[in-house]
């Protein structure tokens, strides 16, 4: 039977002072006898000698240098041994009981790889927040959405969605995973730097039959936006370059099919940057793109080495069911 002390909560820091500040009593408060780290991606503030001064109770891991989400978990990762992983990010305030639920879930349920809990808004706290609320799902093309939140739109929680239910991806803002299967699948694809690591993570855990889940019982609350705004055309760019990256790799055998089209709606998406005008976020899509040329040989190596599922997709077309049939709930 697994216990919160199997548990590490891992905190992915970078010049996040202010962040580890405000929101790391929270963690300390709630996460009873669970192992609290936090992973330094070779800060340059003194965020590694606040946190020995004031919380000499968590354990630090130095990463050699600042290689994003990805890098940054990979490599410190490798020094934490507790059976289950939690990946936090620094701007998420934690409730009460939040832990215990997830680890009641994966003593439950030998399959269960990965969790995520309820994220709700830090800033108003009835709403869903737009990195992950109520579990993730993705479209045909590649497009992922949430329970609770569909493209800008965001749900009210109501208790709509206190359940336990699969979901195909889990926010990296706040993932349960275990360590075994982080392991096996190699971690994140560090090539993504930021942004969509996650998702496709969950895709591979998917496609190698490991069954991912949504625990409404659990929440935090995420700030969201911290580090990398969406005002930002740098966000943008990493998005578009690494949901493109995820498709390939991971999609079903009409892989072809779904790269075009995909390819087709992103355009649509810069054109009505330009009638925006936002020129930066057009050239951020462009960008992109060329970036997912250049990388063509290793992704269809990558892709070559890995397994795929068809029917991991709940909409047909997201962007169809949200822009011209006018639905804006799960």
């Amino acid at each position: 039977m697994l216990q919160t002390k199997d548990l590490a909560v891992v905190i992915l820091n970078w010049n996040g002072k202010a962040l580890l500040e405000q929101f790391l009593p929270s963690v300390i408060k709630y996460s009873n006898d669970a192992v609290i780290y936090v992973a330094d991606n070779a800060s340059t503030d003194d965020s590694v000698e606040f946190i020995a001064k004031t919380f000499p109770m968590v354990k630090v891991i130095k990463n050699t240098e600042n290689g994003g989400y990805a890098k940054g978990y990979n490599e410190a990762l490798q020094h934490v041994e507790e059976p289950l992983l939690c990946l936090l990010n620094s701007d998420i305030e934690v409730t009460k009981n939040w832990l215990q639920p997830i680890v009641s879930e994966f003593s439950a349920n030998e399959n269960t790889a990965i969790i995520q809990p309820k994220i709700l808004d830090f800033k108003n706290k009835s709403l869903f927040e737009y990195a992950g609320a109520a579990g993730g799902f993705i479209d045909k093309y590649g497009y992922p959405y949430c329970r609770g939140r569909i493209f800008d739109t965001i749900e009210q929680d109501n208790g709509q969605y206190n359940d336990t239910r699969d979901i195909f991806w889990a926010s990296g803002a706040c993932l349960f995973i275990r360590k075994s299967v982080f392991r096996t699948l190699k971690g994140f694809d560090e090539s993504y730097f930021a942004h969509m690591e996650e998702i496709d993570l969950c895709w591979r855990a998917f496609n190698a039959n490991y069954t991912i889940k949504y625990v409404g019982t659990s929440t935090v609350n995420h700030v969201g936006g911290a580090t990398l705004s969406n005002t930002n055309p740098r966000k943008t760019y990493l998005n578009f370059r690494n949901s493109l990256f995820t498709l390939l790799k991971n999609t079903d055998s009409k892989v072809f099919v779904r790269i075009v089209a995909r390819m087709l709606l992103d355009g649509v998406a810069g054109v009505r940057f330009l009638f925006q005008l936002k020129p930066a976020f057009f050239l951020a899509i462009l960008k992109a793109h060329f970036s997912f040329y250049s990388n063509l040989p290793r992704l269809i190596k990558q892709r070559n080495l890995l397994s795929q599922r068809a029917n991991y997709y709940e909409s047909n077309s997201i962007v169809w069911s949200y822009f011209i049939k006018n639905r804006r709930t799960f």
